[in-house]
């Protein structure tokens, strides 16, 4: 058989088993980086960092339409959106730091935007969506410290196809494209300047703290088939959003298996994004060794968990959706466990384990050990910071080890290194259940996205040369169902 007649014939078996007949129609989560819409988990200006942030687009053709989103980390509220366009080939890059009491973005890249940027100039974050300027407040922070960490989306609401005024005006000419205002703030949906997106975008983004010579870079979750239709809406507009989908269809694979999950019931929800993030279980090492002056911090990002718990979107006198629970009121609280372990297969001893204490008859000499070695832990936020400190370190519990996070909780390590197994589906009475799909296919666990970054320093390279080593690496999930024969 021919290599191409081969692959149409497995794609076309998929098909028949999955019940879907295009691999393109549907919302997914990239493992090729390449997507409409971006997910960068985690910007902060905390401990003197910034954040470097970057859009490419691949498409030599057409240029895109692109919604930048700021969102602050407690609630997910906006504290700054702008539109940007893309010329073919073109690359967009912009620096998140410190601007008074909260964070800001400035850019000296060429390609336009709506609203302007003036060159080399920050535009401060703002507060009037927490405040209680625009919506209800929802008990989180009021000031712009909230500002100082969160993460961004990266949304392409069109493409700009050639021969076309708004191409032209965009189009980088010697390097400096003309950016005519008129043009560029009238590309509303149904213009004939705009067509449906079609993807190619990757990003990055760098955490970096010059003074201190370490640098945490990663690449940005990318979702594709998000739209078939051009969505593209002014600046300051809270549309288009994770909710707002034209594919109703995620496609998800579990265990080897591609699932075909429909969630065209919920109006408005963001239940298909979120099925592509469902973990029941994430994993990622820790290094805290003193010798070589190690700590570690993990973020845990839910990307769409406002749409669950924000008064905003679901009233203060809720209920909370599921896969969450609280209402989010200064916090909104999800409980997960945490088992630790050395790089020896040891973890932390179960009570009735206890060799000066041992509960009589217990299965302590057996392998497997009894699995009640857990630490139950709430999530309270959309962005969370777990740091690996002891309980008597100096912050513990106030700011994250490594990067200076408030949106903290501390985990006193067990050993000097070793892996963490985090469980996202049996806490809180295993209600961390996504509602179901139209097939009755019900995914266990949190739509969550993020990775662990570990520091060590070295001070006895050469006299007087203080050298830190830096990295980041990306959690590892894996899925399961509560409910639905097509994971069985």
């Amino acid at each position: 058989m021919k290599k191409n007649s081969l692959t149409m014939a497995v794609v076309a078996g998929i098909a028949g088993v999955a019940g879907f007949a295009s691999l393109a129609n549907a919302i997914e989560l990239n493992p090729d980086g390449l997507g409409q819409v971006l997910i960068y988990p985690y910007f902060t200006v905390n401990k003197g960092q910034d954040t470097l942030v970057s859009v490419v687009n691949t498409d030599a053709v057409n240029g895109k339409v692109v919604k930048v989103r700021f969102l602050e980390g407690y609630d997910s509220r906006e504290v700054l959106d702008f539109n940007l366009f893309l010329s073919p080939n073109d690359v967009w890059t912009g620096t998140v730091s410190e601007v008074g009491n909260g964070g800001g973005v400035k850019t000296d890249d060429r390609s336009c935007t709506f609203p302007k940027f003036t060159q080399g100039t920050y535009k401060g974050f703002l507060t009037y969506t927490f405040d209680g300027t625009i919506n209800v407040k929802d008990g989180g922070p009021t000031d712009l410290t909230r500002t100082r960490e969160g993460y961004l989306e990266m949304i392409q609401m069109a493409d700009v196809p050639p021969n076309t005024d708004l191409f032209a005006t965009t189009l980088h000419h010697a390097g400096v494209p003309e950016c005519d205002t008129d043009l560029i703030g009238n590309s509303i949906t149904g213009s004939t300047e705009v067509v449906a997106p079609t993807g190619t975008l990757f990003g990055s983004g760098g955490i970096v703290n010059v003074h201190q010579g370490t640098f945490f870079g990663y690449n940005a979750d990318a979702i594709d088939g998000f739209f078939t239709e051009p969505h593209v809406t002014g600046s300051g507009d809270t549309r288009p959003s994770l909710q707002q989908y034209d594919n109703t269809v995620a496609y998800v694979f579990n265990n080897g298996a591609l699932l075909s999950l429909d969630y065209g019931a919920y109006v408005d929800g963001a239940d298909a994004v979120s099925a592509v993030y469902q973990s029941d279980t994430i994993y990622n090492e820790y290094v805290t060794d003193s010798n070589i002056g190690a700590t570690t911090d993990w973020v845990v990002t839910f990307p769409t968990k406002r749409f669950y718990v924000d008064p905003a979107y679901v009233g203060t006198a809720g209920p909370a959706i599921q896969p969450f629970n609280e209402v989010f009121d200064s916090a909104s609280n999800v409980e997960v466990k945490v088992t630790q372990y050395d790089r020896e297969e040891g973890t932390i001893v179960p009570q009735d384990c206890d060799p000066s204490n041992p509960t009589p008859g217990s299965d302590c000499d057996w392998s497997p050990s009894p699995p009640i070695n857990v630490r139950p832990s709430s999530l309270p936020y959309e962005v969370n910071v777990i740091s690996l400190l002891d309980a008597d370190a100096d912050g513990a519990g106030e700011t994250s080890g490594v990067l200076g996070s408030k949106l903290v909780f501390n985990i006193p390590p067990f050993a000097s290194a070793g892996w963490i197994r985090m469980d996202m589906a049996t806490g809180d009475g295993g209600s961390h259940v996504l509602r179901p799909a139209a097939n009755g296919t019900q995914l266990r666990g949190l739509p969550a996205t993020g990775f662990e970054v570990f520091n060590l320093i070295n001070a006895d390279v050469s006299g007087g040369v203080l050298a830190n080593y830096s990295g980041l690496f990306r959690h590892r999930a894996s899925k399961s169902c509560a409910t639905g024969t097509a994971c069985s």
